[in-house]
């Protein structure tokens, strides 16, 4: 099991922020400079909890994203506003797949996430396999 804490503000750029042009009549997709420099952000934290073994087995990966409290907000309460989970997760397991945390993301059979404010900030992430 890996369980740690990356102490930041969590991006609000998701996966879906990517872009598409065409080029001589061919969709080519790219990513905008936010979203690139919150790949980057992400592989700079995560690159320092790499394990030394890739899990080769299924996992359950358990994420809480906690953005910093603002005005009314108290710690510890849910968040319902932008971004969407399922975006961020996207952005995030990608990343965790690119470091060599799992051979795939296919591997993560359970997946557990919530979103809260909280007076400190970052993200917190188990894996174990079940």
């Amino acid at each position: 099991m890996i369980e740690f804490f990356m102490p930041m503000i969590p991006p609000q750029t998701t996966h879906q922020q990517k872009k598409v042009t065409v080029i001589n009549g061919k969709p080519k997709f790219y990513e905008p400079p936010e979203l690139q420099a919150t790949r980057e952000k992400l592989m700079a934290h995560l690159s320092k909890h790499v394990p030394e073994q890739k899990y080769l087995v299924p996992v359950r990966l358990t994420v809480k994203w906690c953005f910093p409290a603002t005005g009314k907000h108290k710690d510890g309460e849910y968040k319902w506003t932008k971004p969407d989970l399922d975006n961020s997760n996207k952005l995030l397991q990608d990343c965790m797949t690119k470091l060599g945390f799992w051979k795939d993301d296919s591997y993560v059979v359970s997946l557990i996430t919530e979103k809260f404010w909280a007076n400190i900030p970052g993200i917190y992430i188990r894996i174990e396999a079940v």
